[in-house]
């Protein structure tokens, strides 16, 4: 694996504020190096580090595993995580697609473009982008390709579109910039809601423009009755959206209660409501939740000693101090980090990223300003983006699995509608009302 530009530059400016900063990150990136995952050298870092070059009682360390990770708001990521996997074995997907085509089915590129509404649904009550990518695309993927879309077309809209699962809220990766910036969970779901349905309507509008220009089928205009028809067998999933977002913006339940009724809900949808699910398949889909769930609190488990680590050394502040002696304005630190986090993207997955870039960036952009909720939607964007492109992208290799088509194939397939995403990024990032509007409104933050 090549060296990640992006926390060489880091390093760099670390380096230049203190050896034992670019020693830590010196040990990171030769343990990286190795191929071991970033979540086993993150925690080797911080114990090698301490072990021979500081005083910190292993005590302390322990400790702070303990109280790093026993957040309220962590417990929502299992619950997400076992939520998302009823609803995919469940039917939910199945029929939100048939919803989606009944509605927008009969414009230029109709399947695409329900693959697109579908994509946009199921994140809404799913939390994760892999999990949006398999349960639309392993349904609609053979349908396009059965009535006679290019291949390449079909795996192009459901890889970017798949994306939409962490920005549309309820998002684990939400959750995770919570955790390491101690920033509302709330404010971050509210915030994420219009720039979710914009990048929505934006792959939309690119998936329909390719479409026409290529003059792509269509299928029959749906009557209002069958249009009707759909919507009744989907509710039961849709419903699903009011329940998490209607109950934390009421205050009947936190974002981490939502989670556990979204996977109450989901569980009692699928087996007795739809009844795709069996009795029996739910031991599988509890031990796949608990597989999973227990990589991403591993990763997060580490990345909170890093986070220790980093403050016990000043990091983060030595950090800011040298960009605000540098004059960096907040446009100037936008871009940078714009950059920062779409080179890292090419080496790293999104939990790692944000539970390692945000502690160093929040108390930089806290000091020129920049909203927190800001923030963090603009490092969901760049999440999105990058798991959307090679090498890392974990989007492309579920796609691939769906598509059998190789990664440098897709990768081609994805690039009208990753410049979308692009562009989609600079005006958030830029335009910051985008993110700020609707939890202000609301009066979640000020």
């Amino acid at each position: 694996m090549k060296v990640p530009v992006a926390i060489l530059a880091a390093l760099a400016v670390l380096a230049y504020a203190g050896g034992s900063n670019a020693i830590i990150f010196c040990l990171l990136i030769a343990l990286m190096l190795t191929g071991m995952p970033i979540s086993i050298a993150l925690g080797l870092t911080v114990l090698t580090f301490l072990f021979t070059m500081t005083q910190v009682p292993i005590e302390s360390v322990a400790l702070k595993l303990f109280t790093g990770i026993e957040k309220f708001e962590i417990m929502a990521i299992p619950f997400f995580i076992l939520a998302g996997n009823f609803l995919t074995h469940g039917g939910v997907a199945r029929r939100m697609i048939n919803f989606a085509t009944s509605i927008v089915g009969h414009w230029h590129g109709g399947l695409g473009l329900a693959g697109v509404m579908a994509c946009a649904l199921f994140a809404a009550v799913s939390g994760s982008s892999p999990a949006t990518v398999v349960a639309i695309g392993s349904i609609i993927l053979p349908a396009m390709i059965k009535q006679g879309f290019p291949n390449r077309f079909g795996a192009g809209v459901i890889t970017t579109s798949g994306a939409l699962g962490i920005l549309i809220p309820p998002s684990i990766v939400m959750v995770m910039y919570s955790v390491a910036t101690n920033t509302s969970v709330g404010a971050l779901f509210m915030a994420g809601v219009i720039p979710g349905i914009m990048l929505a309507c934006l792959l939309g509008f690119t998936t329909w423009w390719r479409a026409r220009k290529n003059n792509y089928p269509r299928l029959a205009k749906a009557t209002w009755a069958e249009r009707w028809q759909a919507f009744r067998k989907s509710m039961w999933g849709l419903f699903l959206i009011i329940i998490v977002m209607g109950g934390i913006y009421s205050g009947i339940f936190t974002p981490t209660e939502a989670a556990a009724m979204s996977a109450v809900y989901a569980f009692i949808i699928a087996v007795f409501v739809y009844k795709d699910l069996r009795l029996s398949q739910i031991p599988k889909v509890l031990l796949d939740s608990a597989s999973m769930s227990a990589m991403l609190l591993y990763i997060i488990t580490n990345a909170v000693l890093f986070s220790f680590l980093m403050t016990h050394e000043n990091i983060p502040q030595a950090m800011a101090d040298w960009m605000m002696g540098m004059g960096l304005g907040p446009i100037t630190f936008l871009l940078a980090v714009n950059v920062l986090l779409l080179l890292a993207g090419n080496v790293m997955e999104p939990s790692s990223i944000v539970l390692i870039m945000a502690p160093i960036l929040f108390p930089v952009a806290t000091q020129l300003g920049i909203h927190p909720v800001h923030l963090g939607i603009l490092i969901v964007v760049n999440m999105e983006v990058g798991m959307c492109h090679p090498p890392v992208g974990l989007n492309l290799y579920v796609a691939s699995g769906i598509t059998r088509m190789g990664i440098t194939e897709l990768t081609i397939a994805v690039w009208p509608w990753l410049l979308t995403m692009i562009g989609f990024l600079i005006a958030v990032t830029y335009i910051p009302e985008l993110s700020l509007w609707l939890p202000r409104m609301l009066g979640m933050i000020t």
